[in-house]
């Protein structure tokens, strides 16, 4: 009967002992380790600047709705404000507003321009959008989401921005 009770103390004993030398013994570093260490280091938000404008500041900057458009905004945070562009309920345009503080190579594209809509530099990107940069900082760009609005449309609707509103943001 001894022996039973043997067998089961030293069974137990034998386990604990594994898994006190598995536990205690450092693994291995897998491949994602010092990725995730790294990305665990940085600063979260560091996609923004700290100096860049609030996107709230960038909503009376809009154009009203008229003419049969109407304005709807869709989108709000630090440095960029979103707004579509709906006419007869079908969405015909996207309006926005981005300060390049966080992302000076977007201002840079505007140097060479040659290009001018309301005093301001210019350029076409692809097809579908327009833009300019006001005061070296703040990119106003439209952007067609169907084929019926055009090149010319997206120029006229970035005249109806309140730009001289915007050039005396800080």
């Amino acid at each position: 009967m001894v022996f039973p009770r043997t067998r089961k103390v030293f069974a137990a004993l034998l386990l604990s002992i594994l898994l006190i030398t598995t536990a205690c013994t450092p693994r291995e570093p897998g491949r994602f380790d010092q990725v995730q260490q790294d990305s665990s280091r940085q600063r979260s938000g560091q996609a923004v600047s700290k100096k860049a404008t609030q996107g709230s500041k960038f909503n009376n900057i809009f154009p009203s709705s008229s003419g049969g458009y109407q304005r709807v905004f869709t989108q709000e945070k630090k440095g960029f404000s979103q707004a579509k562009l709906k006419k007869d309920g079908k969405e015909v345009a996207v309006l926005s507003i981005s300060d390049t503080s966080s992302t000076p190579s977007t201002a840079a594209k505007y140097s060479n321009s040659s290009t001018k809509i309301a005093g301001y530099p210019a350029r076409e990107i692809g097809n579908t959008q327009t833009a300019i940069l006001v005061n070296n900082r703040y990119q106003v760009k439209v952007a067609s989401r169907s084929a019926s609005f055009t090149a010319s449309d997206r120029q006229d609707w970035i005249t109806k921005f309140n730009l001289s509103g915007l050039e005396r943001l800080k």
